[in-house]
């Protein structure tokens, strides 16, 4: 059963920051409740109360509200109109599908002059000969009723023939009240006859105790039970509070039972961590990452992280040593820090080693050293030395010494000069312009 709380009516006061004594609309609807209780004392200013959709069977505990003006109780289980002679200021009742059968409960808002329309469709009233003419001439400060605008016409026509129309109404009523004793007490022998199912039973108690005997009769009492409750849904019954508070017990249960088969902890298989002849695995399991939660093992092979009993282990190159180690966490991003000291020295990666070349000649021997990598250079096959040595052909190899050109002398205007006797014409070499 869900009352209504302190804390309910200021979740569902945010639009007022939560101060319920000033509050003047709460929407209360959805929310299983089974009783109307302290609301006309926490909230006196109150104008619009919607507690539509509830298990409500009695209209209760709002006599005090004195400023409201929409009273919305549709889809519960009201079976009287009753307790509201105290909202002087009531203009709105809605009681839509709910389970009026007493119509001359309708008199008791004779006193509400300030109210203008009136919701009854969907009540067993609704159905009696002569209920609208009726409930217009009990009720003259109406102007709607069941959203449909009430005449002038019509309303004196309802006056002139209310002595009949009441008697009329009066004896449906007594044989609706009649019926109604006979379903309230036919409905308490089922409730009270009612037994489960042992195959059930039997279901049940293996899913509370996680264990099945075999797979074949898990299988049938399941199929059993879903049997069950295809019956439930198709099997006729009347419309009464009585079918709508079982039926809405029963989605309870079930939801109830699946919470619990959620919580229910599951058979894990066991991670192996260590193998059987000492070797350490590596092991990473889905976690949550909380620091609270958060327990580092640091040993000389191997870290092990637990968070929420989920592992995740991993094997270290090297020796380490566990008592220099630290663990820090980021406090933005989350990442674990672990600085692990080597227990053997720093272990350094090799940094790569210059290669010496040759070229070696008859004349000389030049020794060249690699390049730093990224320069590219271009590198001569060893193989290829002795033939670059004969580059210039022998017999042609010419002098270091300086050229000495013949004296000068006149020819067409061009002094001439004597050719030296060490010159040689070499007939590849252009002459000079």
């Amino acid at each position: 059963m869900v009352r209504i709380s302190e804390d309910l009516i200021r979740r569902r006061a945010e639009h007022n920051n939560g101060e319920i004594f000033s509050l003047e609309e709460v929407s209360l609807h959805q929310q299983d409740i089974e009783r109307i209780e302290h609301i006309d004392k926490w909230c006196r200013d109150l104008k619009i109360l919607y507690l539509q959709n509830n298990l409500i069977p009695k209209i209760e505990n709002v006599g005090r509200l004195k400023k409201l003006e929409y009273l919305n109780l549709a889809l519960n289980n009201i079976e009287v109109i009753e307790n509201l002679e105290g909202c002087e200021s009531l203009q709105k009742l809605d009681l839509t599908v709910n389970f009026v059968g007493k119509l001359s409960s309708v008199e008791s808002l004779k006193q509400n002059l300030h109210l203008r329309e009136l919701y009854l469709v969907g009540n067993p009233c609704t159905e009696f000969h002569g209920y609208r003419q009726y409930v217009l001439a009990c009720l003259p400060q109406l102007q709607w009723l069941d959203g449909k605008e009430i005449g002038r016409g019509e309303r004196i026509q309802a006056l002139q023939e209310l002595d009949a129309v009441r008697r009329l109404v009066l004896e449906q009523e007594a044989d609706y009240i009649e019926k109604r004793e006979e379903q309230k007490r036919s409905g308490l022998k089922e409730t009270t006859e009612k037994q489960e199912d042992p195959q059930i039973n039997q279901l049940l108690s293996e899913n509370q105790n996680g264990t099945h005997q075999n797979p074949e009769s898990s299988s049938k009492a399941h199929t059993d039970a879903e049997d069950k409750e295809k019956e439930f849904w198709e099997k006729p019954c009347p419309f009464t509070p009585e079918s709508r508070l079982e039926a809405h017990r029963h989605l309870e249960d079930k939801r109830r039972a699946k919470e619990k088969e959620r919580e229910k902890p599951k058979n894990k298989t066991l991670r192996t961590l260590i193998t059987a002849d000492g070797r350490v695995m590596n092991v990473n399991e889905p976690k949550h990452m909380d620091t609270s939660l958060l327990d580092v093992d640091v040993q000389p092979t191997y870290v092990r992280v637990t968070v929420k009993g989920k592992v995740f282990q991993l094997v270290l190159p090297a020796e380490v040593k566990p008592d220099s180690s630290t663990a820090q966490r980021s406090q933005t991003t989350g990442h674990l820090l672990l600085i692990l000291p080597l227990a053997h020295g720093e272990i350094k990666p090799k940094k790569p080693t210059a290669r010496p070349t040759s070229v070696t000649s008859k004349q000389n021997t030049k020794k060249e050293t690699r390049p730093v990598p990224g320069r590219e250079l271009l590198e001569v096959d060893p193989g290829l030395a002795g033939s670059l040595a004969n580059i210039v052909p022998k017999g042609k190899e010419s002098s270091h010494k300086p050229l000495q050109l013949s004296q000068p002398h006149q020819h067409c205007g061009v002094e001439e000069r004597p050719v030296s006797k060490d010159f040689v014409d070499d007939p590849e070499v252009p002459p000079l312009m």
